[in-house]
């Protein structure tokens, strides 16, 4: 990144504008849910992995905060100060102590309450665009604190990457293996799916007396990645979320059904859902399951996607 230093160049100063960061989308390739929190959190062991679907943040100068978008969901996200980037942005402000003064743009093409993490991409690619226009110079470990007040996976989408996350998913330890390319095929659902709704619906089905299976470990997930084989890391993907997400939306079964005929590794929804993301072993493989999902017709729209990817940068 590229910083603006100040005439003592000792510290940063206020950047000319605009400031233009892309942030990545991210898949759970293990998600781990624990019982319920007395803070109202669920205990999470899941390992991130952050794919290249992309949100962009633009930052200009202003003398007030708004906010204005194009692409995916406009007309149906709100932009007032309920959106994370509102609050983002506002939060930062507070924290350095400076004017929450800012014109900023979102282009937008990762879903909307997908299971992809897209408000808390925002969010940090929000953090990371007003860091620099407002000149500030913070670390991304103390921007990786104020974004943990505002969700769990913005932390993540700060380092980008793959992975672990611990507490309520806050806390993230990169994981260390040697550099690999993995190939999603992601199914796109038409509309979303509340992310608390689902985990009520895990609450309640582990409470009646058929509750789901537990998943394996993130140790095992974490070794299979170090193997570097898309098979091996196929066999042992798993959310404790998918039968939440599948109760409350069952035409998903279908998605994962059609994306298995299609030759996928295997497939898994995204998070709390409805995405539906499929493992290929290749580029070429990862285009034949899409256009196996395509013919089906059972989800919005198919694209392809690679990771890992690094988190929000100024591009």
């Amino acid at each position: 990144m590229t910083e603006a230093w100040g005439p003592d160049d000792d510290e940063p100063r206020p950047h000319s504008g605009p400031v233009r960061v892309r942030v990545p989308s991210k898949v759970n390739l293990h998600l781990g849910v624990g019982p319920l929190r007395a803070d109202g959190y669920h205990e999470l062991n899941t390992v991130y992995h952050a794919i290249g679907i992309f949100d962009e943040i633009t930052a200009r100068h202003g003398d007030t905060l708004t906010l204005t978008m194009e692409g995916e969901g406009t007309g149906e996200l709100a932009l007032d100060e309920t959106n994370l980037i509102m609050r983002a942005a506002r939060a930062l402000a507070a924290r350095a102590r400076v004017p929450a003064y800012a014109r900023l743009h979102l282009r937008k093409s990762i879903p909307l309450a997908g299971g992809l993490a897209g408000g808390s991409a925002d969010a940090a690619a929000t953090l990371v665009a007003c860091d620099m226009l407002w000149g500030l110079g913070m670390s991304r470990e103390d921007l990786a604190e104020v974004g943990a007040e505002l969700g769990s996976d913005v932390p993540f989408m700060l380092f980008g990457g793959t992975a672990l996350g611990t507490g309520h998913g806050e806390t993230v330890s990169p994981i260390l293996a040697r550099p690999t390319t993995w190939h999603w095929v992601v199914a796109i659902a038409d509309g979303g799916l509340s992310t608390p709704a689902v985990y009520r619906e895990l609450d309640s089905l582990r409470a009646g007396s058929w509750p789901p299976p537990a998943l394996g470990s993130a140790d095992q997930l974490m070794a299979a990645l170090r193997q570097r084989d898309a098979e091996v890391l196929g066999a042992v993907l798993g959310n404790d979320l998918q039968p939440a997400a599948l109760t409350l939306r069952p035409q998903l079964g279908e998605v994962l059904k059609a994306g298995h005929d299609a030759g996928a590794i295997t497939g898994i929804v995204s998070g709390s859902g409805p995405t539906c993301v499929f493992l290929a072993a290749d580029a070429g493989h990862a285009q034949r399951v899409a256009a196996g999902l395509e013919a089906a017709g059972v989800c919005r729209a198919v694209v392809t996607a690679r990771g890992p990817q690094p988190g929000a940068r100024v591009i």
